[in-house]
């Protein structure tokens, strides 16, 4: 029936343009535009209006509340409109409807109890403009149904099988803390930035992963291919992309994908030169060497089966997948636990103790010590709590009609479940606001977890990459401050806890003094 009625509006406008334009005037094209704008914006209100949607901001026409949305800072416009509206609001993102919800109850209620309904994802059209493809799904913005089922399936498998949650993966983890410290050591004498070092960490472990190999940080390629992600951030996500995603026909304008998004195409064409490498060196009869290999491996076995998710396309999306999300998650997570540590020498000194009576100074750290460092692990898991690097999750939709929280919201709506809200919920953390490890402590002090501790997500769409993650992080904080005590240098600025939202929320770049134990 919409399409119908949008079909008519263009007819009728069409009609209107034509006589217009037999005088060849000018404004012709700007009325006819002016007058399709608004007649499909009306026929979308109409849809909202036949719909229960939550409150919200009343939208303008054409561009809904695209501009009542800061997009540098878009946590903070959900919180003020949370304020206004309650935990569920909606939002026009030019003719998309979009329902944001909030707090503990209701997005765990979104997520797990409504979990079957709500694991789609929203189209994105722009991603088949950059180097993604139509067929392209890979695991983390494929629509909900067999084929990210097999894709997810298979990364978690395929991850197992090279070592994640064995002593294997531990043991390369340990080993690349080791290169970590090596590099933290010769930059000891002088103030440094740390994030970069840590992204080279990080990297080698997903590398060995997919490309079963490690760069050294010196390597111009490795470092190219960083700084480009690094740059590439957000480009997606701000409100251009949101534009063009709203308004798709935008993207055939010639040459706009490349001028909009330049830093993510070079980065997939990176990627593509990665595994072209990689390709020309795997042999079907040998086993599997990572997670590349295996992938190839079930392309072969696929081939005749048009129903298939296993190809070419897709496994440049699957690597992008894994190396982005495993990447830049964690090593920003690292970043801002340095961060809090000279931010908090209270903290520090506490970590310090706990690793002298655990570990020592000799050993290297193992997973088996976490058990026996509550507070260590507290500081972990309020780091990633105040941190907050991905406060708005990614996009849901609902993939059929649903009432929730008494809102009927139809088939078709983005969701996007705002963890921000969760990790420093008011009604759930004492101090929501502030850096306080005893959020995670009982009075004994004994590591508790929270229900609304929820960095990961939860329910079908929660990261797929937790168990590593996890590791890396207990892992390389604990080499870190086990031979180094980590400072503000002389003469600078303590610097500021607030982080800088593009896409993930990220410290303010900051130096650092290492001075080895």
């Amino acid at each position: 029936k919409t399409h119908f009625q949008i079909s008519f509006i263009i007819c009728g406008c069409s009609r209107a343009a034509m006589g217009l334009l037999v005088g060849d005037d000018l404004w012709a094209v700007v009325i006819f535009t002016a007058i399709f704008l608004l007649l499909v914006d009306l026929v979308h209100r109409r849809q909202r209006w036949t719909a229960c949607y939550p409150p919200g901001p009343v939208p303008f026409p054409g561009l809904g509340n695209l501009l009542q949305v800061d997009f540098e800072n878009i946590p903070y416009s959900f919180y003020k409109l949370q304020n206004r509206y309650g935990n569920v609001f909606s939002l026009q993102m030019a003719w998309k409807p979009v329902v944001v919800v909030n707090g503990l109850k209701a997005v765990r209620e979104l997520l797990v109890t409504y979990g079957e309904d709500t694991s789609d994802r929203p189209l994105m059209p722009i991603y088949n403009h950059i180097g993604y493809g139509h067929k392209s799904k890979g695991v983390i913005l494929a629509p909900y149904g067999p084929e990210w089922r097999e894709q997810r399936r298979f990364s978690v498998s395929t991850l197992r099988d090279f070592g994640l949650g064995k002593k294997s993966l531990e043991q390369w983890v340990t080993e690349e803390a080791g290169h970590l410290c090596d590099a933290f050591t010769k930059e000891a004498e002088h103030p440094f930035n740390p994030s970069p070092l840590l992204s080279k960490a990080v990297s080698n472990v997903i590398a060995s992963l997919i490309y079963a190999r490690r760069f050294e940080y010196e390597d111009p390629f490795f470092n190219r291919m960083l700084k480009t992600l690094k740059e590439s951030l957000g480009e997606d996500t701000g409100f251009v992309g949101e534009v063009l995603n709203a308004i798709p026909m935008l993207l055939h304008i010639p040459g706009l994908p490349d001028k909009a998004f330049p830093k993510l195409n070079s980065f997939i064409a990176l990627v593509n030169k990665m595994l072209i490498e990689h390709d020309s060196t795997w042999d079907p009869a040998q086993p599997p060497r990572d997670l590349t290999d295996a992938f190839l491996a079930e392309v072969e076995k696929a081939k005749g089966n048009p129903e298939s998710s296993f190809n070419d396309k897709n496994l440049r999306i699957v690597v992008i997948d894994l190396f982005m999300a495993g990447m830049v998650t964690t090593s920003t997570t690292l970043s801002w636990a340095l961060l809090l540590m000279i931010l908090h020498p209270d903290v520090q000194r506490r970590v310090h103790q706990e690793i002298d009576e655990v570990i020592g100074h000799v050993r290297h750290p193992e997973m088996a010590d976490q058990a026996r460092m509550p507070y260590t692990n507290a500081v972990i898991h309020e780091v990633q709590r105040f941190a907050d690097i991905v406060p708005t999750n990614l996009p849901h939709m609902t993939s059929r009609d649903i009432k929730f929280q008494d809102f009927f919201i139809p088939k078709g709506t983005t969701l996007i479940p705002n963890l921000s809200s969760v990790l420093k919920d008011e009604t759930v953390w004492e101090k929501p606001l502030r850096f306080y490890p005893e959020h995670f402590l009982d009075a004994q002090g004994h590591f508790v977890k929270h229900e609304a501790f929820m960095p990961f997500s939860a329910g079908r769409r929660s990261c797929l990459g937790e168990p590593l993650a996890r590791m890396e992080l207990f892992l390389f904080f604990t080499c870190l401050l086990q031979r180094f005590s980590i400072s503000v240098p002389d003469g600078q600025p303590q610097p500021s806890d607030h982080g800088v939202f593009r896409a993930l929320t990220t410290p303010c770049p900051y130096q650092l003094c290492a001075l080895p134990r």
